[in-house]
């Protein structure tokens, strides 16, 4: 039993120094501590649900934050897998993509990517109500590991990287209103040719 109990231990370990950690166990260790989020669909169960998840991980999710995570939208789509003999369709492979962005002062986009899953369900002709809940099932499966793939992409972000993105945007602007200034005073220096006229018989 001790010995059964030490490899169980020496197991976990090593997977957790490996990176590797159950879903629904530990923490996720976000450096980010604050966060506004929002989306387009405002009330969304996705955007509900990644409040909820962010929160319990220990960010303080409000509006006015300095950097803001917008879901900009998702896209659900759905195909045929395979076919059964009769030529009706007996799998299904739906994908479901999160299009996001990370905002800073001024709601400028500092980083824009998205994040996607794909499942696939066996749909039975004979069972049409079993096969609708299966799909509702899977497609909820698939909200919840969108949730887990943006938490592990904020995961790579920290305060100083978000800051350091934020001056090279601030660099980027300053530099187009500079550009477009020098450009308005060369045509405020610029004598204006008066039309030519010609002369009227």
């Amino acid at each position: 039993m001790i010995k059964r109990n030490l490899l169980v231990m020496g197991l976990a370990v090593l997977l957790s120094a490996c990176g590797f950690q159950l879903r629904g166990t530990g923490t996720n260790a976000l450096s980010i501590k604050e966060l506004d989020v929002s989306a387009r669909d405002a009330y969304g169960d996705l955007v509900t649900q990644l409040r909820q998840t962010l929160t319990s991980s220990g960010v303080h999710v409000y509006t006015g934050a300095q950097y803001k995570l917008f879901l900009a939208r998702e896209e659900e789509s759905s195909r045929s897998a395979s076919y059964t003999g009769a030529g009706r369709s007996a799998e299904y492979q739906l994908t479901d993509v999160l299009k996001y962005e990370i905002r800073g002062t001024k709601d400028v986009v500092l980083l824009s990517d998205n994040v996607q899953v794909q499942k696939v369900y066996v749909h039975d002709g004979n069972n049409l109500v079993g096969s609708d809940q299966e799909a509702d099932q899977v497609r909820q499966e698939m909200r919840s590991d969108l949730i887990q793939l943006m938490l592990a992409r904020l995961q790579l972000l920290t305060p100083e990287g978000l800051d350091e993105m934020q001056a090279k945007a601030d660099a980027a602007a300053r530099a187009e209103a500079d550009a477009e200034a020098a450009a308005q005073r060369v045509r405020d220096e610029t004598p204006q040719q008066s039309p030519i006229e010609f002369p009227t018989k």
